[in-house]
């Protein structure tokens, strides 16, 4: 059956408890700082020769002579045997490869892999289908599928930089649009793109079938790449962590990648990986999270749909903010400058948990900057497994948590380690069920409060079930029943209503503003996923 998430019942609003306008003394954490640098994808019209390589030619030829400035089309339907390599070519126009029916697949939308018919075929055994030389810059792929040969397993299928120690060393200008990745469906692929570079695009593209026994997969991941990166519009599954950044200790001293966009993608692991689904194939792939940040500033995470992560190999929370020295050779490793904001989260077990410091023995920078922002939670616990919406861990610092939304089956907030600082948590609508906000070694509400978060701001709320007498006033708490009438459960929609509108007393709405959740989805997962009539529409603009 279809789930829907609807918000509704008018009568609710005056089912809330008043809001206390007694003014909370609390720090004011510092605002998250936005990506400073962004990708460029838009199209560059060719300047130089068409290059055409039919079924049987040497593609690795015609990368060699191609200069910049040139178009590449290889055969749709044609198989090209690699590895391949992308040469270094002076000046900075671009070298386009495209499929020869590049013009069945409509721009700025994202491929599924029924385009494969399409596309030409870049194929490898041995080593990576794709990498790079040292330098290698300017070149676009346009409508190409790439795959290991059958029944072969690689560890990464395209590899844009190979552990080059220097920035200058790094390929750079870099773009996969419109293309179809994807892993051996018996024998699995460990990566399918090493982002090892320097201003590069993954776009309008399907990333499937990354995964493994006994080792980490992902669909992306990359940790010896300044950036920017830009992350949109795609299909990814891996069973690992779907995208990562850090996880290695790059090459390069010092470095952390940063100015990572990644929008309106469709984060997926697919039940046929969940070892009690009826649709299980009986391979127990290594499945940890949806995705994973070690190492990484001034991040954009906005408008995706995070689907499918129960406990396995982890404990099934589908978000880490988890910052890691690896084996102590990253010393500088920080997580700084996150915005999580408009994202779906579906079919999980738990929700984001968060480390402040490296707890692996080894030192690294404090988790700091961190806006967790209009978010939604659906379909939490039951048969994904039972996890908090937030673990907070080991001294977290300038933490904003506002208007999310969360259906979370277990605890709202677990914590433990070092006290966390500048945190606010307000606007939320949330379930407290048994234990609320709980500290290991306290108890719920207002101990742990005091332990580990001196100067919270945890203020104008909606709580189902709870006690308004173990938390700080301003809050609202609603009986633990309501939630059957807060939320329906018969379709896989998000239908806005007016009914969603629960004002709290400084005049800001409770929890997700689906208007601002749905616009920021993909065109895809807003079909899916939001409901929107005129009038509907109307009123919300009319807000």
């Amino acid at each position: 059956m279809r789930r829907k998430l609807l918000l509704r019942d008018c009568l609710l609003i005056s089912l809330l408890v008043a809001v206390s306008t007694v003014p909370v003394l609390a720090a004011t954490p510092a605002p998250a700082v936005l990506p400073q640098q962004t990708v460029d994808v838009a199209a560059v019209a060719a300047t130089g020769a068409t290059i055409n390589v039919k079924a049987g030619d040497d593609f690795q030829m015609a990368l060699e002579r191609a200069q910049p400035g040139d178009v590449i089309v290889l055969e749709a339907g044609a198989e090209f045997r690699g590895p391949f390599v992308l040469p270094l070519k002076s000046g900075d126009k671009w070298i386009e490869i495209r499929s020869s029916k590049a013009d069945q697949l409509p721009v700025d939308t994202r491929v599924t892999p029924a385009a494969a018919q399409f596309m030409p075929k870049l194929v490898a055994s041995t080593e990576s289908v794709l990498s790079t030389q040292v330098g290698a810059h300017h070149y676009r792929f346009v409508g190409i599928e790439i795959k290991p040969t059958r029944d072969t397993f690689l560890y990464n299928l395209v590899e844009l930089g190979t552990g080059d120690d220097q920035l200058a060393q790094l390929p750079h200008h870099l773009i996969i649009d419109r293309c179809y990745l994807h892993g051996d469906a018996i024998k699995g692929t460990r990566r399918g793109i090493a982002l090892n570079s320097a201003h590069t695009a993954v776009i309008n593209s399907w990333l499937a079938d990354f995964k493994e026994v006994g080792a980490d997969s992902q669909a992306i991941a990359g940790w010896n790449g300044p950036g920017p990166f830009r992350i949109e519009n795609n299909q990814l599954e891996g069973a690992g962590e779907n995208v990562m950044f850090g996880g290695a200790t790059p090459a390069i001293k010092g470095l952390v990648p940063a100015d990572i966009e990644i929008r309106g993608n469709h984060f997926f692991k697919p039940l046929s990986w969940k070892a009690d689904d009826a649709s299980y194939e009986g391979k127990p792939w290594t499945v940890k999270n949806l995705f994973e940040l070690k190492n990484a500033r001034r991040v954009l995470i906005e408008g995706n749909v995070f689907e499918h992560n129960w406990p396995a190999a982890q404990n099934g929370f589908s978000i880490l903010f988890t910052v890691r020295n690896e084996g102590g050779m990253v010393p500088w490793a920080a997580i700084e400058d996150v915005t999580f904001r408009s994202n779906l989260l579906r079919g999980i077990a738990a929700g984001i948990n968060v480390l402040g410091h490296d707890d692996n023995k080894y030192p690294s920078e404090q988790t700091s900057r961190l806006d967790i922002s209009n978010n939604l939670f659906a379909d939490m616990g039951g048969r994904w497994g039972n996890g908090p919406l937030l673990q907070l861990l080991d001294g977290v610092t300038d933490l904003k948590i506002e208007n999310n939304t969360a259906l979370n089956g277990y605890s709202i907030v677990m914590t433990e380690g070092r006290p966390h600082t500048n945190v606010s948590f307000t606007h939320n609508i949330v379930v407290h069920n048994e234990y609320g906000i709980i500290g290991s070694g306290t108890s719920p509400g207002n101990p742990t409060l005091e332990q580990y978060f001196p100067s919270i701001k945890l203020d104008a709320n909606v709580i189902f079930g709870g006690s308004a007498q173990r938390y700080p006033d301003g809050n609202s708490f609603l009986a633990a029943n309501v939630v059957a009438k807060f939320i329906g459960n018969d379709s896989n929609e998000l239908q806005l209503t007016d009914a969603h509108k629960l004002r709290s007393g400084k005049g800001s709405d409770y929890g997700v503003d689906f208007a601002k959740l749905c616009a920021a989805l993909s065109p895809v997962e807003h079909s899916r996923y939001c409901h929107m009539s005129q009038a509907l529409a109307r009123a919300t603009a009319q807000r």
